[in-house]
């Protein structure tokens, strides 16, 4: 599907954020694990968290789905597996999941679409086989065997949080108490708190012992709760980006007592010069100058593709350290922003996982051909955020990647002045 973005007047209005899907990922495996009915409230049915809905429902859970919710009734075991768990192309659905289905006592398959089945899960191989345990791995699917034991387990502490949260969901299940060592420096630890917090709502605890090691008590068991998912940072990012370049937009539904890592944004975007108050009707931008700053994303690495489109709009130089993750997400991130921002005038250059931008915002000009959205949802969602802060007319392709996380952006923007044109 194309799109052609525009402003039809001066930015400006209010948008809601959207339920985090970080939460609602973590809220649904936590009430299918639990033994009895939890309502799961704030939901945005997502490909991401239909993905996870859809395997609950075919490992240990019925599900049912409302407008805006999910009635998860936990059976308190898991159920015969005769067909391969799709996790489309959700890394969370699949991370989450395999140390889940070592449990099950079964052979497990899963598969995926897009680049999911080609992203690393090296850090799982190791410790399925340092165990003895089936791990099998190819572009078509990947299949796992054997139950996981309590005891010491170490991973790395800059790999995806990913995996961590996937071992927190299926530890304290085992019959026997575990430790979880990571070898810092620990990235994302925002995430793994996020998964500690929704764990807890539904009964079950681990704690740190120290910076980098974790206690995970075993023959525990999760108890069915009614839930309701907080707005989401991540997806806020791109109208905060837009209210703090073009001033006039209010972000309401989030919470300012996030455990959420994406938060950041905003204090990133007061390091370059943007004003903002937290109100009671929300966060409200105004318009201020802007100016590159330094940019840490080892524990915010999705803000990545919104905030290359920032330092085009920044005064001066801004520099994003600690970027590589970007390259195995649902596009090489950084390799597809780079082509579609220089095709519009941008100046930039990345080496490993450093991106250093030039601000330019007043030689941006509309691409000689459509853009591609790299079938990535951020990567469409910050396409759109630049044509607003720059004033473009940008005919972006593949936009229906926001599917998968963020299904109805092009109307939540609309009311913001914003004019959307489908071409099929």
């Amino acid at each position: 599907m194309q799109i052609k973005i525009r402003s039809n007047r001066a930015i400006g209005g209010a948008i809601q954020a959207p339920p985090s899907k970080s939460m609602a990922h973590r809220a649904v495996l936590c009430a299918a694990l639990a033994k009895g009915v939890s309502h799961i409230r704030n939901l945005e049915f997502s490909k991401d968290i239909s993905a996870t809905l859809s395997a609950a429902g075919q490992l240990c859970a019925r599900v049912e789905t409302g407008l805006d919710n999910a009635v998860v009734e936990g059976l308190g075991s898991f159920r015969p597996i005769d067909a391969p768990v799709d996790c489309c192309e959700s890394g969370s659905t699949l991370r989450f999941l395999i140390p889940l289905a070592s449990l099950t006592g079964q052979p497990v398959t899963f598969v995926g679409h897009g680049r999911l089945m080609e992203r690393p899960q090296s850090v799982y191989e190791t410790l399925y086989r340092g165990q003895g345990l089936r791990f099998e791995q190819s572009p078509s699917g990947l299949t796992v065997e054997g139950a996981l034991r309590p005891g010491e387990y170490t991973l790395a502490g800059n790999v995806s949080s990913q995996f961590i949260s996937g071992l927190l969901f299926a530890l304290p299940l085992l019959p026997g108490n575990s430790t979880l060592h990571l070898i810092p420096p620990v990235e994302s630890r925002s995430y793994i708190d996020m998964t500690c917090s929704v764990q807890a709502a539904f009964g079950v605890t681990s704690r740190w012992l120290d910076d980098t090691t974790l206690a995970i008590p075993g023959n525990q068991s999760y108890t069915a709760c009614d839930y309701t998912v907080e707005g989401d940072y991540s997806q806020a990012a791109f109208p905060a980006v837009l209210g703090a370049v073009c001033g006039g937009v209010t972000i309401t539904g989030l919470r300012p007592d996030t455990l959420q890592g994406d938060a950041v944004i905003l204090d990133i975007l007061r390091r370059c010069g943007a004003r903002f108050t937290a109100a009671a009707e929300g966060i409200v931008f105004e318009k201020a100058p802007l100016h590159g700053v330094d940019i840490d994303l080892a524990d915010c690495p999705d803000l990545g593709p919104v905030l290359m489109v920032l330092g085009l709009l920044c005064e001066g130089t801004t520099v994003i350290r600690n970027a590589e993750r970007l390259r195995i997400k649902e596009s090489d991130r950084i390799a597809a922003m780079e082509t579609e921002l220089r095709a519009c005038g941008g100046v930039l250059s990345s080496e490993g996982g450093t991106i250093t931008i030039e601000g330019c915002a007043g030689r941006l000009h509309p691409p000689a051909a459509p853009l591609s959205g790299h079938n990535d949802h951020r990567v469409v969602m910050s396409l759109t955020v630049l044509a607003l802060a720059a004033g473009l007319h940008l005919p972006i392709e593949g936009a229906e990647a926001i599917e998968k996380s963020w299904p109805r952006f092009f109307e939540a923007i609309k009311p913001l002045g914003v004019e959307v044109e489908y071409a099929g």
